[in-house]
């Protein structure tokens, strides 16, 4: 299916412990260019972000931000050592027996004691962090191609007509092409005969003289050419499928042929239907250059 290059989506994800929000825009753009901010807390997940993203999209220039609230940050909990503890009680009771000391240990003298009782944030399990993330960034970019698609219905509907109003010129030039011959060969025969008087007119020289007006003026292999062209691009807009690039040659290829048509146009139809062709497919090289 045909899509836009434009587009923007939006997804949120949010539990007990943390919210993450990501949003994209995109534009259209030559090549996949991708711009990811989040903070620095996520960082370790770019590239896998990156790689997520490129499965959803092939070209445009996509801004994708990030911001991320933990719940549980600040939060902490107190991990008791038991080997350090003991190896505290074994040496105050080698020094009550060695010192002959009372031994008045108590368990909240032996917590006091260094690294016996240690305060840590707590951790964060990257993989269920991941999960979150990644199913905020699909869900956003899902929302991106599906207004990038709606985009992209809408860019083919207006393609079509134009392309359709391109054939109707098209025909008309071809049409016309016979009767500016015919009417170049009265006009010429009237202006040989007004000149000429009762003078009979060599009908080979008459007829040499047609022919390579004729041949001047002749659009056929452009026309052909060009109504090629034209099926082409609707065959491509039909496929819908990363066809940018391909639909910007055709349309590269139909306007090199409007143009041999204008110069070669000696008559004001034509010449303005040729104009009007130039114009048209101008505006579909417009239209294409936003399409994936």
């Amino acid at each position: 299916m045909l899509k836009s290059m434009t587009g923007f989506g939006r997804c949120e994800i949010a539990n007990e412990e943390r919210k993450i929000t990501v949003e994209m825009k995109a534009v259209n753009h030559r090549y996949c260019e991708l711009s990811v901010k989040l903070p620095k807390k996520l960082s370790f997940y770019e590239a896998g972000i990156r790689n997520l993203l490129k499965q959803h999209i092939s070209r445009g220039k996509v801004d994708v931000f990030i911001t991320y609230e933990d719940e549980s940050e600040g939060k902490a909990c107190v991990r008791y050592n038991p080997e350090i503890a003991g190896e505290y009680l074994k040496r105050f009771r080698q020094m009550e027996t060695e010192l002959g000391l009372e031994n008045d240990v108590s368990v909240s003298m032996l917590s006091r004691m260094p690294e016996v009782l240690v305060i840590e944030e707590q951790s964060i399990d990257e993989s269920e962090l991941w999960q979150t993330l990644e199913a905020a960034v699909r869900g956003a970019a899902e929302q991106l191609v599906k207004t990038r698609t709606e985009e992209g219905e809408r860019l083919q509907k207006d393609l079509t007509g134009k392309l359709d109003g391109m054939l109707a010129a098209v025909a008309f030039i071809e049409n016309r092409s016979p009767q500016i011959v015919a009417e170049y060969r009265r006009k010429l025969t009237e202006k040989v005969n007004e000149l000429l008087g009762d003078t009979r007119v060599d009908e080979g020289v008459l007829a040499t003289e047609i022919t390579v007006f004729a041949d001047r003026i002749c659009v056929d292999e452009e026309t052909v050419r060009l109504k090629a062209h034209i099926q082409s691009m609707k065959e491509a807009l039909a496929e819908g499928i990363n066809i940018g690039r391909k639909l910007d040659f055709i349309a590269q290829e139909m306007n090199r042929e409007a143009n041999t048509i204008l110069s070669k146009s000696g008559d004001l139809g034509v010449t303005n239907r040729a104009i009007d062709l130039k114009t048209e497919i101008e505006k579909v090289r417009e239209q294409i250059q936003n399409i994936e």
